[in-house]
């Protein structure tokens, strides 16, 4: 017997509960932490899963990381038979993660008198050093065990019983460790209090009323986007364009894209970019995904809920060891941060071919990964990342933004103050790079530049791109500017590839240019 249909202003209501309950636990994680990167670049997302594994909700934090989130909670169902109190941890880019940093907290929420978990609540945040070669776990290596330590879908609590035995493996594979412990432990608070909410509403609401009202949310979505479809004009697309490199001399790396349009669904083909890469730019299926589903939810309507039912819209075809479908042990730090950024760029120029007036200039393209580390003093280490805002694309409604994160990511900066009190660095500078936005009728976003200063010998490591490229304008709209990278040691400045690791001593200065936004219109 078919349902009635759903109250709309009910509908409004849950959609609202359940993407609150979601800040608040991400609220709750961003101030338990203690690492910068979460606490205060608050790079972490939290969402919520239904009982089938469907995306009910997620709060506006990362887009890379919750486009992607539902391969964490299909893995761990898969590997493990989940019980009342545990609790699942992972970072296995070919098991349901993205890059190792990004660590996945997956826990069951059971309803009253359930044998299954009802719910699946997970959070992901990215850790300032998971081991690896390289201080910050970013640098660019030749496999996947270089890159940190591998965690497949393994239990962190067993019955509400924490596995001490993990957390001391974990504890002696990373820089920081007492940092990252803490961290970990607030992923979990974060994940106790979604669970507290969740099955508080069941209880207010019932347990029938709370599965036919999310699944209404997700077919309202579903049918919302299928609105959007319908306003572009159908038909194939393409989109091209390549990475600069691949950290090992490898490159230009194409990604090509072939978008078809119909009035019921977009297939994203990216079966003509190239293989998969010596060095860590790879990125998986999940970041594939993600990046497609962020860029046809940038032409939805901004209430827009964002669940499963913008995911039921898209078909994802990739090839089997190409740069978008890596075949493990790859190595992928990269794929998460540069990437994906480019996929986007490719996905959103595709797009313009139906909607060419909804569609900005590329952005910078990248997240211009900076990562420090060493010994603060003896018998520990320590561990500083971030990453970098550029310039914000044009569009035909205005001018881009200045020094802003954009698409991939969502991050805040890190305080110059936090920076200088947790690690022996000094920030001599940092100012928006006037005049490094593109040309045009609405001018391309400014990047920025910033200068940090070692105050003792310690190891750096930059992942970024567009340093050979440049983000390209629209309607005639002139190109950002480049990126550019330098080392200055005695006052005579180097100039470095965009992917570099390299050591620092005392009174050496790094000083990092990020690209401008393109613009839009001819001036």
């Amino acid at each position: 017997m078919p349902q009635p249909p759903t109250d709309p202003v009910k509908l409004e209501v849950f959609h609202h509960l359940l993407a609150a309950y979601c800040e608040e636990a991400g609220a709750r994680l961003r101030l338990s932490a203690i690492s910068p990167n979460i606490r205060e670049r608050a790079d972490y997302s939290v969402a919520v899963f239904d009982r089938a594994g469907r995306l009910c909700a997620q709060a506006a934090h990362i887009p890379v990381h919750l486009g992607s989130a539902g391969d964490a909670v299909r893995a761990v169902r898969g590997e493990l038979d989940l019980a009342p109190g545990d609790v699942a941890i992972l970072n296995d880019p070919y098991c349901g993660g993205t890059h190792l940093p990004d660590v996945t907290m997956v826990r069951p929420v059971f309803g009253r008198d359930c044998r299954r978990p009802e719910w699946y609540v997970v959070n992901r945040a990215h850790h300032a050093d998971i081991g690896g070669a390289v201080p910050g776990s970013m640098g660019i290596a030749r496999d996947l065990y270089a890159e940190g330590l591998v965690l497949p879908p393994v239990l962190l609590r067993r019955r509400g019983r924490l596995q001490r035995d993990l957390l001391r493996l974990v504890a002696r594979n990373v820089r920081g460790a007492d940092e990252r412990i803490v961290d970990l432990r607030a992923q979990e608070a974060s994940l106790e209090r979604l669970e507290q909410r969740l099955s508080a509403m069941t209880a207010e609401h019932g347990l029938g009323t709370v599965r036919r009202v999310t699944s209404a949310l997700m077919d309202a979505t579903e049918r919302a986007g299928r609105g959007l479809l319908r306003s572009l004009a159908a038909g194939d697309y393409h989109g091209r364009d390549q990475l600069d490199d691949d950290g090992l001399g490898h490159g230009p790396l194409v990604i090509d894209l072939r978008l078809r349009l119909t009035r019921e669904r977009a297939t994203f083909d990216w079966r003509g970019t190239c293989d998969q890469a010596a060095g860590g730019v790879n990125a998986n299926r999940g970041i594939a995904m993600a990046a497609c589903v962020y860029a046809l939810r940038c032409l939805c309507p901004g209430r827009l809920p964002t669940n499963d039912g913008l995911f039921r819209l898209l078909r994802l075809v990739t090839r089997p060891g190409s740069l978008v479908d890596p075949r493990s042990p790859a190595p992928v730090a990269g794929g998460n941060v540069e990437t994906s950024q480019r996929l986007v760029d490719v996905a959103l120029q595709a797009l313009a071919g139906a909607a060419p007036e909804r569609v900005p200039a590329a952005s910078a393209g990248t997240m211009s990964n900076l990562t420090f580390g060493g010994s603060a003093r003896a018998n520990s280490a320590f561990a500083s990342y971030e990453t970098l805002p550029g310039g914000a694309g044009a569009s035909a409604a205005g001018a881009g933004q200045a020094a802003i994160q954009t698409h991939m990511t969502n991050t805040r900066n890190t305080p110059i103050e936090e920076i200088e009190q947790r690690a022996p660095l000094r920030v001599r500078a940092l100012s928006v790079r006037r005049g490094s936005g593109g040309r045009g009728r609405h001018r391309g976003g400014d990047g920025l530049v910033k200068e940090v200063e070692a105050l003792a010998p310690m190891r750096c490591a930059f992942l970024g791109e567009r340093q050979r490229s440049r983000p390209p304008g629209v309607a005639g709209g002139g190109a950002g500017a480049s990126g550019r990278l330098f080392v200055e040691r005695s006052g005579v400045r180097e100039r470095l590839p965009a992917k570099a690791t390299f050591e620092l001593e005392c009174g050496d200065v790094v000083i990092v240019e990020t690209p401008g936004g393109g613009g839009h219109g001819r001036a």
